[in-house]
């Protein structure tokens, strides 16, 4: 009787290992990849403030209030009378929230280990997993923009937007906060723009090219004659794509997204060709059931604080979003105007974009609710 008394408590204290490491796991589950964002409690603002005592403009035409004045709402870029989405919505699908706003961050850092590097694209991906909808957006990296958080180091306050990547990244020294590059930049669109996203994915070069090489490439369809030679003394003929369509490695496809000629709006044109066309390519029922495993096998290649619980979310969204609830697009180019200025802290003059940011803000809070844009 004693025997049985030991192998039962034997048993016991095994199942009790095995519960105790399930829960570890399951807590891992729905453990964030990387740092939360954490976001200061107040937003810059771009109305007028000239009627509220103490409040004050910067250099750059951001506005800020005294500490407690409540913050004007943002106006919406819709015409009045238009009709709001209803508030009843049927329950999210996939196990996800609601919704959820990513902000996806193409990096032109080469070397392993995210130290440096420029936001060479900026999207701010809104999914509605009620609809459900996936609406994407980009912004223009010239933008001329307030950085918040980093006055100590070098008096840096104003830059360009894929700056503050680069300065919130380790290799500069300049940032301590939470989420290194992809959690200033998302501090930045925060108190110049009102753009507040959940999470983060940035992704460098490398690591870029290896994915869309490690799907089979992509197909894409160019209207134009495109030269990927850049600024190459020597041309090299087999970098100049016609018109028509292509099915280009990761090689190509990066040479592609990082092609500005004749301008940066050009770039971002290319950059949604790609997007759409690794969309169609990862949808392909040949591709949907590897994507489990393409997600295992480059994870610790970027910089998310998505959960692996939120990314099996994502991937089961995506199979579910029909193709005419998915828009990709951009604001409209006639909002930005192209200047320049003085960087004292590079202490160079450099070209920038110029923008309405209250028109900006409305445009903004109008993605974030799922109104524009519409698919």
């Amino acid at each position: 009787m004693r025997r049985y008394k030991v192998i039962l408590l034997v048993i016991s204290i095994a199942l009790l290992g095995i519960a105790a490491s399930g829960m570890y796991i399951f807590s891992l589950w729905y453990k964030p990849l990387g740092p939360a964002l954490i976001y200061p409690s107040y937003t810059a603002v771009t109305q007028p403030v000239a009627s509220i005592p103490g409040g004050t403009v910067s250099p750059s035409g951001q506005a800020t209030l005294p500490s407690g004045t409540p913050l004007p709402q943002a106006i919406s870029s819709q015409p009045a009378g238009t009709v709001a989405p209803p508030t009843a919505t049927p329950a999210p699908l996939c196990g996800g929230p609601a919704t959820l706003t990513i902000l996806a961050i193409g990096s032109d850092e080469r070397s392993p280990g995210y130290l440096y590097g420029l936001a060479d694209s900026i999207h701010a991906v809104h999914i509605d997993f009620t609809v459900p909808s996936i609406m994407v957006i980009d912004f223009p990296r010239d933008l001329w923009v307030e950085i918040p958080g980093i006055s100590e180091h070098h008096g840096i306050t104003h830059g360009k937007l894929n700056q503050a990547y680069l300065y919130g990244n380790r290799g500069m020294g300049y940032y301590d906060g939470p989420g290194e590059g992809p959690g200033l930049l998302a501090q930045t669109l925060d108190v110049n723009y009102g753009l507040r996203v959940d999470r983060y994915l940035a992704v460098d070069l490398t690591t870029f090219a290896r994915m869309v090489d490690a799907v089979g490439g992509v197909d894409v369809v160019l209207s134009n004659v495109v030269d990927l030679n850049g600024s190459h003394g020597t041309p090299d003929p087999t970098l100049i794509l016609s018109a028509g369509s292509h099915h280009l490695d990761g090689r190509f496809t990066s040479l592609l997204a990082r092609n500005r000629i004749p301008s940066t709006f050009q770039r971002m044109e290319y950059q949604k060709i790609i997007i759409n066309a690794l969309r169609e390519k990862l949808l392909t029922p040949a591709m949907l059931p590897k994507l489990p495993l393409l997600v295992a096998q480059f994870i610790g290649s970027v910089q998310t604080n998505l959960s692996p619980s939120e990314i099996s979310s994502l991937l089961c969204i995506a199979r579910a979003v029909p193709a005419e609830n998915i828009k990709v697009d951009s604001f409209p180019q006639e909002m930005f105007t192209a200047a320049v200025t003085y960087d004292e802290n590079r202490n160079v003059t450099t070209f920038i974009y110029e923008v309405d940011n209250a028109k900006l803000r409305g445009m903004i809070a109008d993605f974030m609710n799922g109104i524009w844009p519409m698919p």
